[in-house]
Protein backbone atom coordinates (compact mmCIF):
# COMPACT_ATOMS: atom_id res chain seq x y z
CA UNK A 1 0.00 0.00 0.00
CA UNK A 2 1.50 3.26 -1.13
CA UNK A 3 0.89 6.24 1.08
CA UNK A 4 1.40 9.58 -0.57
CA UNK A 5 2.31 12.49 1.62
CA UNK A 6 2.49 16.08 0.55
CA UNK A 7 5.75 17.68 1.53
CA UNK A 8 5.05 21.17 2.78
CA UNK A 9 8.01 23.42 2.14
CA UNK A 10 8.34 26.51 4.29
CA UNK A 11 7.24 29.69 2.63
CA UNK A 12 10.06 32.04 1.68
CA UNK A 13 10.53 34.83 4.15
CA UNK A 14 9.47 38.23 2.80
CA UNK A 15 12.13 40.80 2.05
CA UNK A 16 10.74 42.98 4.83
CA UNK A 17 7.80 42.56 7.17
CA UNK A 18 5.05 45.10 7.69
CA UNK A 19 7.02 46.92 10.37
CA UNK A 20 10.17 46.67 8.28
CA UNK A 21 8.56 48.33 5.27
CA UNK A 22 7.05 51.00 7.50
CA UNK A 23 10.48 51.78 8.97
CA UNK A 24 12.03 51.72 5.50
CA UNK A 25 9.48 54.17 4.10
CA UNK A 26 9.87 56.41 7.15
CA UNK A 27 13.65 56.50 6.63
CA UNK A 28 13.11 57.20 2.93
CA UNK A 29 10.85 60.14 3.74
CA UNK A 30 13.31 61.53 6.29
CA UNK A 31 16.25 61.28 3.90
CA UNK A 32 14.45 62.45 0.79
CA UNK A 33 12.07 65.09 2.13
CA UNK A 34 12.25 65.98 5.82
CA UNK A 35 15.99 66.59 6.17
CA UNK A 36 16.27 68.60 2.91
CA UNK A 37 13.28 70.72 3.92
CA UNK A 38 14.73 71.43 7.37
CA UNK A 39 18.01 72.48 5.78
CA UNK A 40 16.75 74.55 2.84
CA UNK A 41 13.52 76.10 4.06
CA UNK A 42 13.88 76.53 7.80
CA UNK A 43 15.54 79.83 8.80
CA UNK A 44 19.01 79.55 10.30
CA UNK A 45 17.81 80.82 13.68
CA UNK A 46 15.07 78.23 14.01
CA UNK A 47 15.44 75.30 16.40
CA UNK A 48 14.31 73.00 13.55
CA UNK A 49 16.96 74.21 11.13
CA UNK A 50 19.41 71.51 10.02
CA UNK A 51 22.78 73.25 9.83
CA UNK A 52 25.46 72.70 7.19
CA UNK A 53 27.66 71.02 9.77
CA UNK A 54 24.99 68.60 10.98
CA UNK A 55 23.85 67.80 7.43
CA UNK A 56 27.40 66.96 6.39
CA UNK A 57 28.01 64.99 9.58
CA UNK A 58 24.91 62.83 9.08
CA UNK A 59 25.82 62.31 5.42
CA UNK A 60 29.27 61.14 6.49
CA UNK A 61 27.75 58.79 9.08
CA UNK A 62 25.53 57.23 6.40
CA UNK A 63 28.62 56.53 4.28
CA UNK A 64 30.22 54.86 7.29
CA UNK A 65 27.03 52.84 7.80
CA UNK A 66 27.34 51.44 4.27
CA UNK A 67 30.86 50.28 5.13
CA UNK A 68 29.66 48.65 8.36
CA UNK A 69 26.90 46.89 6.43
CA UNK A 70 29.44 45.64 3.89
CA UNK A 71 31.65 44.26 6.65
CA UNK A 72 28.62 42.55 8.20
CA UNK A 73 28.08 40.60 4.98
CA UNK A 74 31.63 39.28 4.95
CA UNK A 75 32.17 38.92 8.72
CA UNK A 76 28.74 38.45 10.27
CA UNK A 77 27.28 36.17 7.60
CA UNK A 78 30.39 34.50 6.15
CA UNK A 79 32.71 34.44 9.15
CA UNK A 80 35.61 36.23 7.44
CA UNK A 81 37.06 39.09 9.49
CA UNK A 82 38.57 41.71 7.21
CA UNK A 83 40.85 44.38 8.65
CA UNK A 84 41.46 45.97 5.27
CA UNK A 85 38.15 47.37 4.09
CA UNK A 86 39.55 50.86 4.48
CA UNK A 87 41.43 50.18 1.24
CA UNK A 88 38.23 49.65 -0.77
CA UNK A 89 36.61 52.68 0.84
CA UNK A 90 39.63 54.82 -0.08
CA UNK A 91 39.79 53.47 -3.65
CA UNK A 92 36.22 54.58 -4.29
CA UNK A 93 37.08 57.94 -2.76
CA UNK A 94 40.18 58.35 -4.91
CA UNK A 95 38.26 57.56 -8.10
CA UNK A 96 35.72 60.27 -7.26
CA UNK A 97 38.51 62.60 -6.16
CA UNK A 98 40.24 62.26 -9.53
CA UNK A 99 37.07 63.40 -11.29
CA UNK A 100 36.62 66.33 -8.91
CA UNK A 101 40.25 67.40 -9.40
CA UNK A 102 39.80 67.38 -13.17
CA UNK A 103 36.70 69.55 -12.82
CA UNK A 104 38.50 71.95 -10.50
CA UNK A 105 41.40 72.30 -12.96
CA UNK A 106 39.15 73.08 -15.92
CA UNK A 107 39.07 71.70 -19.47
CA UNK A 108 42.46 70.61 -20.79
CA UNK A 109 44.34 71.66 -17.63
CA UNK A 110 46.26 69.49 -15.21
CA UNK A 111 45.34 69.27 -11.52
CA UNK A 112 47.19 71.77 -9.36
CA UNK A 113 49.48 69.27 -7.64
CA UNK A 114 50.71 67.99 -11.03
CA UNK A 115 51.74 71.51 -11.99
CA UNK A 116 53.67 71.76 -8.74
CA UNK A 117 55.50 68.53 -9.64
CA UNK A 118 56.19 69.92 -13.16
CA UNK A 119 54.22 67.18 -14.89
CA UNK A 120 53.33 67.84 -18.53
CA UNK A 121 50.59 65.29 -19.08
CA UNK A 122 48.16 63.11 -17.22
CA UNK A 123 49.28 59.63 -16.13
CA UNK A 124 47.64 56.72 -17.93
CA UNK A 125 45.39 55.84 -15.00
CA UNK A 126 43.78 59.29 -15.21
CA UNK A 127 42.54 58.61 -18.75
CA UNK A 128 38.85 58.20 -17.83
CA UNK A 129 38.79 60.64 -14.93
CA UNK A 130 37.20 63.40 -17.02
CA UNK A 131 33.97 61.43 -17.54
CA UNK A 132 31.37 61.31 -14.78
CA UNK A 133 29.77 58.17 -16.26
CA UNK A 134 33.12 56.38 -16.32
CA UNK A 135 33.81 57.59 -12.78
CA UNK A 136 30.56 56.10 -11.48
CA UNK A 137 31.44 52.76 -13.07
CA UNK A 138 35.04 52.81 -11.85
CA UNK A 139 33.90 53.57 -8.31
CA UNK A 140 32.50 50.03 -8.30
CA UNK A 141 34.87 48.32 -10.74
CA UNK A 142 38.22 49.33 -9.22
CA UNK A 143 37.52 48.09 -5.65
CA UNK A 144 35.78 45.05 -7.11
CA UNK A 145 38.75 44.07 -9.31
CA UNK A 146 41.29 44.60 -6.53
CA UNK A 147 39.15 42.56 -4.12
CA UNK A 148 38.55 39.88 -6.75
CA UNK A 149 42.23 39.34 -7.54
CA UNK A 150 43.28 39.36 -3.90
CA UNK A 151 40.35 37.22 -2.77
CA UNK A 152 40.80 34.61 -5.49
CA UNK A 153 44.35 33.77 -4.47
CA UNK A 154 43.63 34.06 -0.75
CA UNK A 155 40.51 31.87 -0.75
CA UNK A 156 41.92 29.38 -3.22
CA UNK A 157 44.88 28.93 -0.87
CA UNK A 158 42.43 28.20 1.98
CA UNK A 159 43.70 31.14 4.04
CA UNK A 160 41.25 31.84 6.82
CA UNK A 161 40.89 33.06 10.37
CA UNK A 162 43.46 35.38 11.89
CA UNK A 163 45.87 34.75 9.02
CA UNK A 164 43.43 36.21 6.54
CA UNK A 165 42.86 39.23 8.79
CA UNK A 166 46.60 39.87 9.01
CA UNK A 167 47.00 39.62 5.23
CA UNK A 168 44.22 42.15 4.66
CA UNK A 169 46.01 44.48 7.07
CA UNK A 170 49.24 44.04 5.14
CA UNK A 171 47.50 44.72 1.82
CA UNK A 172 45.97 47.94 3.13
CA UNK A 173 49.25 49.12 4.63
CA UNK A 174 51.16 48.40 1.41
CA UNK A 175 48.57 50.35 -0.61
CA UNK A 176 48.83 53.29 1.82
CA UNK A 177 52.61 53.42 1.36
CA UNK A 178 52.16 53.29 -2.41
CA UNK A 179 49.68 56.18 -2.44
CA UNK A 180 52.01 58.27 -0.28
CA UNK A 181 54.53 58.39 -3.13
CA UNK A 182 54.29 61.48 -5.35
CA UNK A 183 55.27 59.64 -8.53
CA UNK A 184 52.14 57.48 -8.43
CA UNK A 185 49.98 60.47 -9.40
CA UNK A 186 47.67 60.43 -6.38
CA UNK A 187 48.79 63.63 -4.70
CA UNK A 188 51.21 62.08 -2.22
CA UNK A 189 50.57 62.59 1.47
CA UNK A 190 48.29 65.59 0.76
CA UNK A 191 45.98 63.55 -1.45
CA UNK A 192 43.21 65.40 -3.28
CA UNK A 193 41.52 68.53 -2.00
CA UNK A 194 40.35 71.92 -3.21
CA UNK A 195 37.23 70.56 -4.93
CA UNK A 196 35.06 73.26 -6.44
CA UNK A 197 32.29 71.79 -8.58
CA UNK A 198 30.43 68.57 -9.25
CA UNK A 199 28.78 68.26 -12.66
CA UNK A 200 29.31 71.99 -13.12
CA UNK A 201 27.56 73.00 -9.88
CA UNK A 202 29.29 74.41 -6.81
CA UNK A 203 30.04 71.63 -4.37
CA UNK A 204 29.40 73.98 -1.43
CA UNK A 205 25.97 75.15 -2.62
CA UNK A 206 23.09 74.22 -0.27
CA UNK A 207 21.27 72.32 -3.02
CA UNK A 208 24.38 70.24 -3.79
CA UNK A 209 24.90 69.46 -0.10
CA UNK A 210 21.33 68.26 0.15
CA UNK A 211 21.73 66.21 -3.03
CA UNK A 212 24.83 64.48 -1.68
CA UNK A 213 23.09 63.86 1.65
CA UNK A 214 20.06 62.35 -0.07
CA UNK A 215 22.27 60.25 -2.37
CA UNK A 216 24.09 58.86 0.67
CA UNK A 217 20.80 58.00 2.36
CA UNK A 218 19.34 56.36 -0.74
CA UNK A 219 22.55 54.40 -1.26
CA UNK A 220 22.40 53.16 2.34
CA UNK A 221 18.78 52.07 2.00
CA UNK A 222 19.51 50.41 -1.35
CA UNK A 223 22.49 48.51 0.08
CA UNK A 224 20.34 47.42 3.03
CA UNK A 225 17.70 45.97 0.70
CA UNK A 226 20.40 44.26 -1.38
CA UNK A 227 22.00 42.76 1.71
CA UNK A 228 18.62 41.62 3.02
CA UNK A 229 17.79 39.95 -0.31
CA UNK A 230 21.17 38.21 -0.47
CA UNK A 231 20.97 36.85 3.08
CA UNK A 232 17.39 35.58 2.72
CA UNK A 233 18.09 33.72 -0.52
CA UNK A 234 19.69 30.29 -0.83
CA UNK A 235 22.93 32.14 -1.48
CA UNK A 236 22.78 33.64 2.01
CA UNK A 237 22.05 30.28 3.63
CA UNK A 238 25.12 28.80 1.97
CA UNK A 239 27.20 31.73 3.24
CA UNK A 240 26.03 31.04 6.78
CA UNK A 241 26.76 27.33 6.33
CA UNK A 242 30.30 28.24 5.25
CA UNK A 243 30.61 30.41 8.34
CA UNK A 244 29.39 27.72 10.74
CA UNK A 245 30.95 24.59 9.20
CA UNK A 246 32.90 25.06 5.98
CA UNK A 247 34.09 21.44 5.83
CA UNK A 248 30.56 20.06 6.17
CA UNK A 249 29.38 22.47 3.49
CA UNK A 250 32.01 21.07 1.14
CA UNK A 251 30.91 17.50 1.97
CA UNK A 252 27.36 18.51 0.99
CA UNK A 253 28.60 19.35 -2.51
CA UNK A 254 29.07 23.13 -2.27
CA UNK A 255 32.33 24.73 -3.29
CA UNK A 256 32.92 27.60 -0.83
CA UNK A 257 35.29 29.48 -3.16
CA UNK A 258 32.72 31.15 -5.47
CA UNK A 259 30.48 32.05 -2.53
CA UNK A 260 33.27 33.57 -0.45
CA UNK A 261 34.80 35.35 -3.43
CA UNK A 262 31.53 36.81 -4.68
CA UNK A 263 30.42 38.18 -1.30
CA UNK A 264 33.93 39.55 -0.77
CA UNK A 265 33.73 41.43 -4.07
CA UNK A 266 30.20 42.70 -3.35
CA UNK A 267 31.36 43.93 0.04
CA UNK A 268 34.31 45.76 -1.53
CA UNK A 269 32.10 47.42 -4.13
CA UNK A 270 29.74 48.67 -1.43
CA UNK A 271 32.73 50.22 0.34
CA UNK A 272 33.83 51.86 -2.90
CA UNK A 273 30.38 53.40 -3.31
CA UNK A 274 30.53 54.71 0.25
CA UNK A 275 33.95 56.24 -0.35
CA UNK A 276 32.77 57.99 -3.51
CA UNK A 277 29.86 59.60 -1.65
CA UNK A 278 32.07 60.48 1.31
CA UNK A 279 34.72 62.50 -0.55
CA UNK A 280 32.54 65.34 -1.95
CA UNK A 281 30.98 65.85 1.47
CA UNK A 282 34.23 66.11 3.45
CA UNK A 283 36.25 67.79 0.69
CA UNK A 284 39.42 65.71 0.92
CA UNK A 285 40.84 62.23 0.36
CA UNK A 286 44.36 61.17 1.29
CA UNK A 287 46.26 57.95 2.08
CA UNK A 288 45.42 58.16 5.78
CA UNK A 289 41.99 56.73 4.91
CA UNK A 290 43.84 53.47 4.19
CA UNK A 291 45.48 53.33 7.61
CA UNK A 292 45.23 50.10 9.54
CA UNK A 293 43.57 51.92 12.42
CA UNK A 294 40.72 53.10 10.23
CA UNK A 295 40.05 49.57 8.99
CA UNK A 296 40.02 48.22 12.53
CA UNK A 297 37.61 50.96 13.56
CA UNK A 298 35.28 49.91 10.73
CA UNK A 299 35.17 46.39 12.16
CA UNK A 300 34.38 47.88 15.58
CA UNK A 301 31.28 49.59 14.14
CA UNK A 302 29.94 46.21 13.06
CA UNK A 303 30.82 44.50 16.34
CA UNK A 304 29.24 47.22 18.47
CA UNK A 305 26.04 47.24 16.44
CA UNK A 306 25.71 43.47 16.22
CA UNK A 307 27.00 41.05 13.62
CA UNK A 308 24.69 39.11 11.29
CA UNK A 309 21.81 41.51 11.83
CA UNK A 310 22.19 44.09 8.98
CA UNK A 311 20.48 46.86 10.95
CA UNK A 312 22.86 46.45 13.89
CA UNK A 313 26.00 47.61 12.02
CA UNK A 314 24.13 50.71 10.85
CA UNK A 315 23.27 51.50 14.47
CA UNK A 316 26.86 50.79 15.47
CA UNK A 317 28.28 53.13 12.83
CA UNK A 318 26.06 56.00 13.99
CA UNK A 319 26.66 55.30 17.69
CA UNK A 320 30.44 54.96 17.55
CA UNK A 321 31.00 57.89 15.20
CA UNK A 322 28.55 60.05 17.13
CA UNK A 323 30.50 59.33 20.28
CA UNK A 324 33.75 59.97 18.45
CA UNK A 325 32.57 63.36 17.19
CA UNK A 326 31.67 64.44 20.71
CA UNK A 327 34.64 62.92 22.52
CA UNK A 328 37.29 64.19 20.09
CA UNK A 329 36.13 67.71 20.94
CA UNK A 330 35.71 67.15 24.68
CA UNK A 331 38.77 64.94 25.32
CA UNK A 332 40.60 64.18 22.05
CA UNK A 333 43.48 62.31 23.73
CA UNK A 334 41.06 59.77 25.25
CA UNK A 335 39.31 58.54 22.11
CA UNK A 336 41.61 55.62 21.24
CA UNK A 337 41.45 54.32 24.82
CA UNK A 338 37.66 54.56 24.78
CA UNK A 339 37.49 52.79 21.41
CA UNK A 340 39.68 49.93 22.67
CA UNK A 341 37.69 49.59 25.88
CA UNK A 342 34.46 49.65 23.89
CA UNK A 343 35.59 46.81 21.64
CA UNK A 344 36.73 44.70 24.61
CA UNK A 345 33.54 45.42 26.53
CA UNK A 346 31.31 44.47 23.61
CA UNK A 347 33.26 41.27 23.03
CA UNK A 348 33.05 40.18 26.67
CA UNK A 349 29.66 41.46 27.82
CA UNK A 350 27.60 42.22 24.68
CA UNK A 351 28.55 39.63 22.04
CA UNK A 352 25.27 40.31 20.24
CA UNK A 353 25.90 44.04 20.02
CA UNK A 354 23.50 46.90 20.64
CA UNK A 355 20.80 45.41 18.41
CA UNK A 356 20.47 42.36 20.68
CA UNK A 357 21.02 44.16 23.98
CA UNK A 358 17.29 44.31 24.93
CA UNK A 359 16.95 40.56 24.42
CA UNK A 360 20.14 39.94 26.38
CA UNK A 361 18.81 42.04 29.27
CA UNK A 362 15.52 40.10 29.25
CA UNK A 363 17.42 36.80 29.38
CA UNK A 364 19.51 38.10 32.28
CA UNK A 365 16.35 39.18 34.13
CA UNK A 366 14.62 35.82 33.55
CA UNK A 367 17.71 33.95 34.68
CA UNK A 368 17.85 35.98 37.90
CA UNK A 369 14.18 35.27 38.57
CA UNK A 370 14.69 31.55 37.92
CA UNK A 371 17.62 31.46 40.36
CA UNK A 372 15.65 33.34 43.01
CA UNK A 373 12.53 31.13 42.74
CA UNK A 374 13.96 27.89 44.31
CA UNK A 375 15.28 29.83 47.30
CA UNK A 376 11.87 31.37 47.92
CA UNK A 377 9.89 28.08 47.80
CA UNK A 378 11.26 26.47 51.05
CA UNK A 379 10.57 29.64 53.01
CA UNK A 380 7.04 29.73 51.68
CA UNK A 381 6.50 26.04 52.60
CA UNK A 382 7.71 26.58 56.17
CA UNK A 383 5.45 29.55 56.63
CA UNK A 384 2.40 27.47 55.57
CA UNK A 385 3.03 24.66 58.14
CA UNK A 386 0.66 24.59 61.20
CA UNK A 387 2.17 25.56 64.53
CA UNK A 388 1.68 22.03 65.97
CA UNK A 389 3.70 20.46 63.18
CA UNK A 390 6.65 22.73 63.98
CA UNK A 391 6.63 21.65 67.58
Amino acid sequence: MNVQTDLQLPKPEPLLGRRGWAAFLAALIVVGAVAPALHLWMPAGSALHLSDYLLGLLGKFMCYAIVALAIDLIWGYTGILSLGHGLFFALGGYVMGMYLMREAAGPGALPAFMGFLDWKELPWHWALSGSFTATVLLVLVVPGVVAGVFGYFAFRSRIKGVYFSIITQALTYAAMLLFFRNETGFGGNNGFTGFKTLLGHSINAPAMRVLLFAASGLALLGCLLLARWLTLAKYGRVLQAVRDAESRTMFCGYDPLPYKLSIWVISAMMCGLAGALYVPQVGIINPSEMSVGNSIEMAVWTAVGGRASLVGPIIGAFAVNGGKSWLTMAAPESWLYVLGALFIGVTLFMPGGLIRLPGQLRQWRDRRRAQAAPAARPNAAVSRQPSGARA
